[in-house]
C-alpha cells in the first residue's frame, strides 16, 4: 500500500536526516516496551530487526531504533499509555510533530517523542487489519489471524513471525537485511521456510532469496 502524504509537516534536510540516529540513542528495549504496554487490550508485536533477535533468543547486532506494530484502529490505546509524551507522524523524509488525526490516517509510522529532550523512544506502525485479521501493508491479499502472526518469547514479549519480518525486509535488501536473512533462515522450521518462499514468490517474484529457501 502506498502512502498519500498530507500537507504540512516539516521536510527534513539531508543534514537533519543524517542526524536522526542520534535522536534514537535513548530508545527503549523490547523488555522496556513490553513492561509499559503490559495488559493493553490490543494485539501488538515487536517488528523488524528486533523481532528476529527475539526469535533467535539473543541480540545479534546493534539496533538504531525499536519498532512495534498495532492494529490502526487501536492506536488510541497505545497513546493512553504514554501521557506526557508526543507522537509525531513520519513518512518520506517528513515529520508532522504532534500529528493530527488526518496525518495519522495518511501515514503508518508514528514516532513517540520525549518533549523534554527531543529524543525518540519508540516507532509505532499502525497497520491495516479487519477485526482480528492482520493485513499485510505491502499486499492486502495476504491476510492472517493475529494469533498466527504473533509469536512470544519465553518471558512473554510478542514479536512478528520471522517469515513475515523477512518478507518486509525483502523489498530493499540493505546490508543489514541480508545479514538478518542469512542469520535467521537456518533457525526457521521447514513450514516457515516454505511459507516465506510462497510469500516472496507472490510479493517479489524472482527474488534472489528464493534460491536459498
Amino acid at each position: 500500500m502506498s502512502e498519500r502524504l498530507p500537507g504540512g509537516g516539516v521536510e527534513l534536510s539531508p543534514d537533519e536526516i543524517e542526524a536522526l540516529p542520534t535522536r534514537w540513542l535513548s530508545c527503549w528495549t523490547p523488555t522496556e516496551v513490553a513492561q509499559r504496554l503490559a495488559g493493553i487490550d490490543t494485539p501488538w508485536y515487536v517488528a523488524a530487526g528486533w523481532a528476529l533477535d527475539l526469535f533467535r533468543g539473543r541480540q545479534t547486532r546493534p539496533h538504531g531504533d525499536i519498532e512495534i506494530a498495532i492494529p490502526a484502529a487501536n492506536f488510541s490505546q497505545v497513546v493512553d499509555r504514554f501521557p506526557g509524551y508526543v507522537f509525531d507522524g513520519a513518512g518520506s523524509g517528513r515529520i508532522w510533530e504532534d500529528a493530527a488525526p488526518e496525518v495519522l490516517a495518511a501515514v503508518h509510522q508514528t514516532w513517540l517523542r520525549d518533549p523534554a529532550t527531543g529524543d525518540y523512544l519508540l516507532d509505532v506502525f499502525r497497520e491495516p487489519h479487519d477485526g482480528d485479521t492482520w493485513i499485510c501493508r505491502r499486499d492486502d491479499g495476504i491476510r492472517l489471524p493475529y494469533r498466527d502472526v504473533i509469536h512470544h518469547t519465553r518471558d512473554g514479549i510478542p514479536y512478528l513471525a520471522p517469515e513475515l519480518v523477512l518478507l518486509f525486509k525483502a523489498k530493499h535488501v540493505r546490508r543489514k537485511d541480508q545479514a538478518d536473512f542469512d542469520a535467521t533462515v537456518p533457525h526457521l522450521r521447514s513450514t516457515q521456510r516454505r511459507s516465506l518462499a510462497e510469500l516472496l514468490a507472490r510479493a517479489h517474484p524472482g527474488h534472489p532469496w528464493l534460491a536459498d529457501l
